[in-house]
């Protein structure tokens, strides 16, 4: 897309989850509890690269507590355009909600996020009284899902449907639905995201979700996750306000690319048994072809088949979506190795984007180098994912299709 000459790229990756308090409380019960708030703020900024991110467990009231203590200490500062900044880095303060009204029909998670503090602490507020545990991530909300829209809307939020594809607990998922408006006021939504299972090309079939801005993140559970998928923006700077223009399409602002794994690798990809985790070979099977349970679990693919019912949405142009993988995904660079490319060249963006070819055999082995020039236009091998198991790179193998 063309950006006007005040606008430049930022890299955002807006669903990190934080895995316990300061105080060690767990937060995200199967988040890392190395996933504390000061670990996300750091990592993000100082190894991965990342210029926002959304943090959606700002609701927890003891996260809250933090974000205030850090504001007080000067950790973090808040921005006149919402967010809050740390050493060039901007947290949008999020929530990640689950929904299951009677017209969801199925639990539902949604992501939403507030300009500030005082907001999200409002939110928080409302949701305590229809959360059982307002302490953890992505707990059940009694009430409905155009009623938690309005609330957010009123506060000034954007409101976003997360990992909508995925087999459970999305929009699409396990055949629950076919249509979100039959959930959503869609007036009321401001983006989707796609998920780890899917891409742009995928999701473009559906003609309802043509209105929305595709957003491809991590949901990190851990550390090293964030930045697993992203997406450049471009932005004036890094705020709340220029981000809502962003998912807009306001002002020559706007998402430039997307950044995520092939769906080959997402856990859900492929339809598989539940049982004894092989592909089967018809979606439509109600018994493994191979163990004979009947727990077929639908992949992405097969889901957005049945969902497809639009040949034009294919001249909606949209941001391209490129398929990169993690550096931690590349066969070969261990821990040690990707301490040393990064104490060498900067965060992960730079190695990714910037760094040339022959300067990374400098530091690491060849193989390794062209493992990473490979990632980098998405020419791995892969062993398709499927039933909640990631796919896996083959190493030493290169494909054409991406």
């Amino acid at each position: 897309m063309q950006t006007e000459s005040n606008l430049r790229p930022f890299f955002a990756d807006m669903h990190i989850h934080i895995g316990a308090s300061k105080s060690g409380k767990p937060i995200k019960i199967t988040g890392s509890r190395s996933l504390t708030l000061s670990r996300i703020l750091s990592q993000a900024k100082h190894k991965k690269g990342m210029d926002l991110i959304g943090v959606i467990d700002c609701h927890s009231p003891e996260v809250l507590e933090e974000l205030n203590e850090m504001v007080r200490d000067g950790a973090l500062v808040l921005h006149e355009e919402g967010g809050l900044s740390f050493d060039g880095l901007t947290l949008i303060p999020g929530s990640e909600i689950e929904i299951n009204d009677e017209r969801c029909n199925g639990p539902i998670h949604v992501l939403v996020f507030m300009p500030d503090l005082i907001k999200m602490e409002l939110l928080s507020k409302w949701l305590s009284n229809r959360i059982k545990n307002i302490n953890l991530s992505s707990q059940r909300m009694y009430g409905t899902a155009v009623e938690l829209q309005h609330v957010v809307k009123e506060l000034g939020g954007l409101f976003i449907p997360a990992h909508i594809f995925t087999p459970f607990k999305s929009l699409y998922g396990k055949g629950v639905k076919t249509s979100l408006s039959e959930v959503f006021d869609p007036d009321l939504i401001d983006a989707v995201e796609l998920g780890l299972s899917s891409n742009t090309e995928m999701a473009s079939v559906i003609h309802e979700l043509s209105p929305y801005t595709f957003l491809s993140n991590s949901d990190a559970h851990s550390l090293e996750k964030i930045g697993r998928e992203y997406q450049m923006l471009a932005l004036k700077e890094a705020s709340f306000n220029e981000f809502k223009m962003a998912l807009k399409g306001s002002e020559g602002r706007g998402v430039i690319a997307n950044y995520g794994l092939n769906p080959y690798l997402g856990k859900y990809y492929n339809t598989v048994c539940g049982k004894c985790l092989l592909p089967n070979t018809s979606y439509k099977a109600s018994l493994c072809e191979n163990c004979k349970s009947r727990t077929i679990i639908k992949g992405v693919f097969d889901r957005i088949q049945e969902l497809k019912n639009s040949e034009g949405t294919s001249s909606i142009k949209r941001p391209p979506y490129i398929h990169q993988f993690p550096l931690e995904f590349i066969p070969g660079l261990g821990p040690k190795s990707l301490q040393k490319l990064r104490e060498t060249f900067g965060t992960d963006m730079d190695i990714i984007h910037s760094v040339q070819v022959e300067n990374l055999k400098q530091v690491v082995k060849p193989v390794i180098a062209e493992a990473i020039s490979s990632a980098r236009k998405g020419t791995l091998s892969i062993q398709i994912g499927g039933g909640g198991t990631y796919g896996k790179i083959i190493a030493d193998k290169t494909i054409n299709k991406n």
